[in-house]
Parts: C-alpha cells; sequence; structure tokens
C-alpha cells in the first residue's frame, strides 16, 4: 500500500467492522482511463491545465492520472502535489499531532486551468482547505475538483466535484478507503462498515 496510514487501517481491519470490495484491479484502471478522456475532450492539449494532487491521499491517483494523460498526449503534463495540513480547519482543534505532507509546485498557477485532485470527497472540508491552500500559488483561470469515490452523503460544505469516478452511497459509521498497489494491479476501493450498524 502506498501512502498508508497504518493506525487506521488496523482499526479499519479489527473485528469489529466488515469490509466490502467496491471496485478493484481492472475496474480502477478503466475509471482513471475514463476521467481522463473527459479531461482530454475538457483542455484537449493541456497546455494551459494543471493536475494538483492534495496531500496525502489525492496524491497516488493524481500522479496515476497525469502518467495516463502524459502517454495519450505524447509529453509532460505538468502535475504538481500541496500540502493542506495548515489550512484545515482541525489544525489547532483537539490532541491529534498532525504532521505536514510535502508541497511541490515547480510552477505558477497564475492563469491556469487547474484539476485539483482528490481520493474521495465526502464532507468537503480538505477541499476547502485545499483551495486556501492553493491561493499561495497565484489566482487560477478556474479551478476543478475531479475524485475518485464521491461520498454522496455526509457533506458539510457546499462543495461539489466536477469530475468523479464512482458515486458510493454511504451512512454514518461507514468508511470508505482507497489502497495503492505499486503495480496497479491491486488497486481498489473497500467499504468499512462497524457490526453495530448491521446488528
Amino acid at each position: 500500500m502506498l501512502h498508508a496510514d497504518l493506525y487506521i487501517c488496523a482499526k479499519l481491519n479489527s473485528p469489529l467492522s466488515e469490509s466490502k470490495v467496491i471496485t478493484e484491479g481492472e475496474g480502477m484502471k478503466l475509471m482513471i482511463e475514463r476521467l481522463g478522456l473527459e479531461l482530454l475532450e475538457k483542455y484537449g492539449d493541456f497546455d494551459n491545465t494543471v493536475i494538483i494532487g492534495l496531500q496525502p491521499r489525492g496524491v497516488v491517483f493524481s500522479q496515476k492520472l497525469t502518467k495516463y494523460l502524459s502517454g495519450i498526449l505524447s509529453k509532460p503534463v505538468l502535475h504538481g502535489e500541496l500540502d493542506i495540513t495548515f489550512h484545515r480547519d482541525d489544525f489547532r482543534r483537539g490532541t491529534e499531532v498532525l504532521l505536514p505532507n510535502s508541497t511541490r509546485i515547480d510552477f505558477l498557477v497564475e492563469g491556469k486551468n487547474v484539476v485539483l485532485v482528490d481520493d474521495v470527497l465526502f464532507t468537503g472540508r480538505s477541499v476547502r482547505a485545499g483551495l486556501d491552500a492553493l491561493l499561495a500559488f497565484g489566482r487560477p483561470a478556474e479551478v476543478k475538483l475531479l475524485v475518485l469515490i464521491d461520498r454522496k452523503y455526509g457533506r458539510d460544505l457546499p462543495l461539489q466535484a466536477d469530475y468523479v469516478g464512482k458515486e458510493v452511497d454511504t451512512v454514518s459509521g461507514q468508511k470508505v478507503k482507497v489502497e495503492w498497489s505499486e503495480n496497479g494491479l491491486n488497486d481498489r476501493v473497500i467499504l468499512y462498515t462497524p457490526k453495530e450498524i448491521h446488528e
């Protein structure tokens, strides 16, 4: 697994939760390709468009998407990684220590079309933090949100994705986890449900 939070994984895989694979392997590959084709239809040669993955869980997804687009276009597509730690609205709340990730954006976003990428859209708070962090790099012409999984219910903020790999109906207490593998063969999306929901 890449960018795995071992504590969360151990907790989700505990006897107190049940898991269901939503999609995996070839299904994940097809979703990435479909999303890439939708972006190509919108942005053409990508001369004025960049892809930025939100740290930590949107980065691997954005890398895979960028690799696919670069292969189709036979040229590099500008790609960056954006840390949102200090822009989160829970940064100074609670006792959890939030450790920053790296930001790697070696280009200006001024006047560019930005495709902001994350793996799962749920409350919308990570995306809001990403929009705040992005402004440090200039004023984009537009920002569009692309996510692999849209958890349709549970939004805290009025934010919606422009490009979605798959919509998933979930209830309170359930967790959606995206796992990436080095070769892509074991990529998968898992829905974890606490057993008490079934009881």
